[in-house]
């Protein structure tokens, strides 16, 4: 998305110094040409495709290879993957190489995507950064070096770690709060070195440059003009064209690019001067740019000595790489991050944190499904013979939902900052993908688990699938038709179970199953219609819940709060409801003995909606109109209680005589028997919620509000990989929204002695407004008046209804750093249901087979077991060979080589026990897959030998190097044991051995 905040061109001159103020050493200026293509933002992949991302590449490639002193970089790999396998011809790929080897077709960032920063979860961008690097790799034999997210809303201080670990020298981004920049322009202080993890060492530090308030575009040198897209005249075209360049006029361009770029140089330490040279959808006529570039620069290269500069075409390898030898000592900074980010005082973009949040919660269960799709289907390709299912079409499902979810981490997809058709196609191809990985597991358990029908027809075949790499205790749900129900497991022995009215279908049941299941393991299930009495056959039957229900209660009652409650408990809380308001009143934690008074309410922010009263809310930008309001007038209770889970059901009524409920919460306690493994289980309160339809121009929250005194501040993690401390900030304009911060999987507040985690199964906006609270902003549906959003029709009418899930834990700062990290990743990945009809036929000769449980120590994360299905050799040198050779006859995807990655979940003084450093023989571990013959470490994205990688190292004024790996001895290389330190990310190619 184009930046705001350019001046007009003569302002811009009139600000900036006259030529010759200057006495500095002669200056180096790198133009980096380069074109923003967003992958869906204004208009569907599809249109872009068709409308200037083809011609983009085809006519800089062509222009590349006219002129050789010419450069591009090249970003998003998903457009340039599209143009490579669907419509470069055979000359053009040959000379793609060919600009690829000599250096001047440079891939930065390398992902599918530019991901957001914010709302994004570390493991999806993880994903397509890997899916990226693996196309560029398998394809040129070339791995990214630097990054360049340019227009991310934000920026994450999990970011550059992630580049680091994937061999990056530096790391570009751009927006970031409006004062800081001009802070740190003024202080020259916009490149450093960030280390962005607290636990690791300066080996995961980066280099990092800001891009100066001019950001990445370069007004007045846009000679190709706008791309046309389907319903806009050719005429605009010309609205921001350039006229050509001419002897008569070559003045008035040299004039404003050097003087541009001596400004610029002012807020810079080195004498060398990054000039991005581009802007949204440009290059699309590289001819016309490179053509009047050329005789712009030619003249000033021609009188450099007068203008003390000279200009030249440069990648960002080579800008960087003049940065570097200067051998500057750099300031090096901590673990914050460049969030929230404020264009300037009146607009906040926080907003986008919570906007279309249908699309945040599809976009994480898609990545769900992912996750545990790759381990199923890795131990099915490496324990089964696949008869019934060819391993090719099963990596042909995996690819389409990891391409679906690569292309939502973009920075106007999952954020919600799209048109309403590009929102569309995002959800088509995450169901589309989600659909093919359901059918891949359904062959996978056809051949595992055959399903046959016994001497009574109907009911169901039930298989869950643990894709977590624990044994795990937990409550499945599943929805059936009766609620008399016969349900046995794999044994045949009857199953501890609680059936109930479901609360969103009055004709079906909620059949709750208590289950446990070793790491990935299966457990199947056998549900039918009980059709004899429990007396007749003597088998015992799930329990049938009873339902508590209580009158509605106005909010403006005044009553005595407090004086009629009512217990709901398991063995970690009791939950206190105040009968007189219908709200929860406290929550007593047993094993700290402490009561905490808390409270839960829907409520809403007004915001503002007219541009020519002051700034407005949108997609991107949060503007409310004062103090949120409660949304309710009344609201309903019941309690649905069971042996195994007590439901709690609040429906609130926007208006006292509404038929139906515009917001609900429905908060569950599950009990776990004793001697079960349910510590998880227990110490959480788990709420889902519905919210909407929502009134027009209403932003909804759930406030929590409690006695703790937290002194207003918050905690937020940066994309569920670490934790950042929110201190509550006054501002003097729109400090509501400048305290809004984005919170991808969990958020906490704590006083000296308690703490309640909030822990997401999506990304929401997230605050503490006041002592004692926290808001979790749930769903916005926004209109305003803005001409430019609704000539493009960029509204957020969302008029959906939404139901989100937080899970609550509440106890002593030890109990729940303990619990915290466990909890957030049994909540994102929870076994997998999987239903069948018991009188399906199973195929002949199948049957289930013996399963190996896969266990890692409980600070140690399963974050990927995959067969990525890539062709090329780990050796870097045999594979250069191989792209050398005849191309015709490409080698097969290798169903040996698994991609495992692993992740210490706690940061270094978290936990007494659990923030040790962990040794794990992966031999040992995955015994239960197969034999492994071979262990390689590899870069984060799996492109790198370690033990090849060599990064720049930059000189900084903190010598103090943090605590991480490079402190402690390593293991010899490719042995099957590996030390894992706090914080860690580690990735593997493990080879097994064939059948």
């Amino acid at each position: 998305m184009k930046p705001w905040g350019w001046l007009p061109l003569l302002l811009q001159l009139g600000l900036m110094w006259p030529l010759g103020a200057l006495s500095e050493p002669r200056l180096r200026v790198f133009v980096v040409p380069h074109s923003h293509m967003d992958v869906g933002w204004l208009h569907t992949i599809q249109e872009s495709m068709q409308v200037y991302v083809t011609n983009v590449y085809n006519s800089v490639v062509e222009e590349l290879t006219l002129e050789k002193k010419r450069r591009f970089i090249a970003v998003e790999q998903e457009y340039f993957r599209l143009w490579w396998d669907g419509i470069a011809s055979d000359g053009q790929k040959s000379q793609v190489r060919q600009l690829v080897a000599e250096g001047r077709l440079e891939f930065v960032l390398g992902g599918q995507v530019m991901h957001d920063e914010a709302v994004t979860h570390f493991d999806d961008q993880i994903l397509q950064l890997t899916e990226g690097h693996g196309f560029l790799y398998e394809t040129f034999g070339v791995r990214p070096q630097f990054s360049w997210q340019v227009d991310p809303f934000g920026a994450s201080s999990t970011t550059p770690t992630l580049f680091a670990l994937a061999g990056f020298n530096a790391h570009v981004i751009s927006r970031i709060d409006y004062n800081l920049k001009k802070v740190m322009q003024d202080t020259q202080e916009l490149q450093f070195v960030w280390r962005g993890s607290r636990s690791l060492s300066v080996q995961q530090e980066i280099f990092t440059h800001v891009l100066d308030q001019f950001s990445y575009c370069s007004e007045g040198f846009n000679w190709d003009g706008e791309a046309i897209f389907p319903g806009t005249s050719p005429n605009d075209m010309y609205l921001q064209m350039q006229i050509p360049v001419t002897k008569d006029n070559i003045q008035i361009f040299t004039s404003l690019l050097v003087r541009n770029a001596l400004t610029r140089a002012t807020w810079f330490r080195t004498p060398h001067v990054l000039w991005p040279w581009g802007c949204d959808r440009q290059f699309f006529n590289a001819s016309l740019q490179f053509t009047n570039m050329d005789i712009v620069m030619d003249y000033i290269n021609s009188h450099s000595l007068e203008f003390n500069l000279s200009v030249e075409y440069a990648t960002l390898g080579d800008y960087f790489l003049a940065v570097h030898s200067d051998q500057v000592s750099w300031q090096v900074r901590d673990h914050r991050d460049f969030l929230p980010y404020s264009l300037d005082m009146h607009h906040a973009w926080t907003g986008f944190y919570a906007s279309r949040s249908g699309l945040k919660g599809l976009a994480r269960r898609a990545s769900s499904l992912l996750y545990a799709g790759e381990s199923m289907f890795t131990r099915y390709v490496l324990l089964a013979p696949h008869r019934f299912l060819n391993p090719a079409w099963g990596l042909q499902q995996l690819q389409q939902l990891r391409w679906a979810v690569s292309e939502v981490q973009h920075h106007d997809a999952i954020t919600g900052t799209h048109v309403p058709r590009v929102g569309d196609m995002f959800v088509e191809h995450l169901s589309t993908g989600m659909e093919g990985v359901h059918n891949l597991m359904s062959y996978i358990i056809q051949d595992r688990f055959p399903a046959h029908s016994g001497p009574e027809p109907g009911g169901h075949f039930v298989v869950v699938y643990n894709p977590l790499a624990w044994t795990v205790t937990t409550i499945i749900t599943l929805t059936v038709d009766f609620l008399k129900v016969s349900i046995t497991d794999e044994s045949g022995r009857p199953v501890l179970a609680q059936v109930q009215p479901s609360k969103e279908m009055p004709s079906a049941y909620d059949l709750y199953v208590l289950t446990t299941i070793p790491g990935l393991s299966y457990r199947h299930y056998s549900i039918r219609p009980s059709r004899s009495s429990q007396e007749k056959t003597g088998e015992p039957e799930p329990f049938v819940a009873k339902t508590m229900q209580f009158g509605g209660r106005l909010r403006r009652s005044a009553r005595q709060v407090g004086g009629n409650l009512v217990p709901v408990n398991n063995d970690c809380y009791i939950v206190f409801l105040d009968l007189d308001t219908n709200l929860m009143h406290s929550v007593w934690e047993r094993q700290s003995n402490r009561k905490v008074y808390m409270t839960q309410q829907f409520m809403e922010y007004h915001v503002k909606s007219d541009v020519w009263k002051g700034s407005v809310s949108d997609n991107y930008v949060f503007t409310p109109s004062g103090a949120a309001e409660p949304a309710w007038e009344a609201v309903r209770m019941e309690i649905v209680e069971g042996p195994l889970v007590t439901e709690i059901r609040q429906y609130f009524y926007r208006k006292v005589n509404d038929s139906e409920p515009t917001f609900a919460i429905y908060s569950r306690l599950a009990r776990s028997p004793q001697g079960s493994d349910g510590e998880l289980l227990c110490h959480r309160i788990e709420q889902e919620y519905r919210v909407g339809p929502l009134e027009l121009n209403r932003e909804a929250i759930l406030r929590t509000s409690t006695k703790l005194n937290t002194g207003r501040v918050l905690y937020s993690d940066n994309n569920g990989y670490q934790m950042q401390r929110r201190p509550y900030r006054d501002y003097k304009s729109n400090t509501i929204a400048r305290n809004y911060y984005p919170m991808v999987q969990s958020a906490f507040i704590q006083s000296r002695r308690s703490r309640l985690v909030l822990l997401s199964e999506q990304a929401h906006g997230v605050s503490s407004q006041g002592n004692g609270q926290v808001e979790v902003m749930l769903h916005r549906r926004v209109v305003n008046n803005d001409p430019g959003n609704m000539v493009v029709d960029l509204t957020l009418n969302d008029t959906s209804v939404v139901q989100p899930v937080l899970w609550l834990l509440l106890g002593s700062r030890a109990l729940t750093s303990g619990l915290r990290q466990r909890s957030r990743l049994a909540l994102q990945h929870r076994p997998v249901v999987m239903l069948r009809e018991i009188n399906e036929i199973a195929p002949r000769g199948s049957g289930s087979r013996q399963q190996e449980a896969v266990t890692l120590p409980p600070s140690i994360h399963l974050q990927i077991l995959s067969i990525p299905g890539w062709k090329y050799s780990s050796n870097h040198t045999e594979h250069l060979r191989t792209l050398q050779k005849d191309r015709k006859h490409e080698p097969k995807a290798d169903l040996r080589r698994v991609l495992l990655r692993l992740q210490h979940l706690y940061e270094v003084d978290q936990d007494p026990v659990l923030s040790r450093p962990v040794t794990v023989n992966l031999r040992s571990v995955l015994e239960g897959l197969g034999s492994v013959v071979s262990v390689e470490e590899r870069s984060l994205t799996g492109t790198w030998d370690v033990n090849e990688m060599r990064r720049w190292t930059w000189s900084t004024r903190d010598r103090h190097h943090h605590r991480g790996n490079s402190s402690w001895p390593s293991p010899p290389p490719g042995g099957p044991e590996v030390t894992i330190y706090p914080k860690e990310i580690r990735t593997f190619f493990i080879h097994f051995q064939e059948h």
